[in-house]
């Protein structure tokens, strides 16, 4: 088959399917693995070429409305009558089920029923260590800085940071983002606050731009060195990269309790 991409976590997806090789093209912010560095691009992912997609006759293309404005990017494969699925999770689970469903549409089904056994299991043992934990601290993650936004209950890293035996300080508010400001942050006195601002590299986070807010840099989980700068592309995007992200925190919470646990290595897509 020939398969397209049109975002980061959907051709994530398919190199955990072992499908990487019948990509023939990807949006420009596809950058993992590495071995799709030399793929044709077509533009940003809220801003599809089409007329550059349709030259290639894919047979399927892996849409997404995991990022609000992609909308238009399939209604144009729906006028075009471009052979696609449509891709929207909120869950760790949903990615489980995405799991299936490109396996399934490409082909694959035995070979991805397995990785998603694989891979649900892998959070299973994740929620084990997590029931053992003898505290479970608070974590403020920031997804944006001015205005603030931070995940809600409906989202992954509120599953993530259970798993990794802590607790989103903003779980009690039910929607996946969450626009609030520095004060509501401030007054909540989170233990851990953690940076991934999506769609900006590692590189570009600036920890001077949170601690110039006024109060914060007296805040405990500043003083104590519970302050950092996390991967955007191991929280952010819904894939199953997020498993290395929950480990990754794990064992910067509760490195006594997930130190001994291993990434299988289907997830050692690099």
């Amino acid at each position: 088959m020939k398969l397209i991409s049109i975002c980061p976590s959907n051709t994530e997806l398919l190199a955990y399917l072992g499908l990487i090789d019948q990509l023939v093209a990807v949006d420009d912010f596809s950058d993992w693995p590495k071995s799709i560095n030399p793929l044709p691009r077509l533009g940003p992912d809220l801003s599809i070429d089409m007329d550059k997609l349709e030259l290639y006759e894919p047979d399927l293309v892996l849409a997404s409305l995991s990022v609000p404005g992609m909308e238009k990017n399939i209604e144009e494969l729906e006028k075009r009558m471009i052979p696609h699925i449509i891709l929207d999770p909120q869950s760790l689970d949903d990615i489980a089920d995405d799991l299936l469903t490109v396996g399934q549409a490409c082909g694959i089904e035995e070979r991805a029923i397995q990785i998603r056994a694989e891979y649900l299991s892998f959070i299973e043992e994740m929620k084990k260590r997590a029931a053992t934990v003898d505290e479970t601290p608070r974590l403020y993650w920031e997804w944006w800085p001015k205005p603030v936004f931070t995940p809600g209950s409906i989202n992954w890293l509120t599953e993530i940071s259970a798993i990794a035996g802590g607790v989103n300080e903003f779980q009690d508010v039910k929607l996946a983002s969450v626009q609030t400001d520095w004060d509501d942050v401030l007054n909540r006195k989170p233990d851990y606050i953690l940076l991934a601002w999506v769609g900006v590299r590692i590189n570009k986070v600036k920890k001077e731009v949170v601690l110039k807010r006024p109060g914060w840099k007296e805040l405990t989980a500043v003083k104590n060195g519970h302050f950092s700068i996390m991967e955007e592309e191991l929280y952010c995007r819904p894939s199953p990269r997020l498993l290395e992200g929950a480990l990754k925190l794990g064992n910067m919470i509760h490195p006594e309790t997930y130190d001994s646990l291993k990434l299988p290595e289907w997830i050692k897509n690099d």
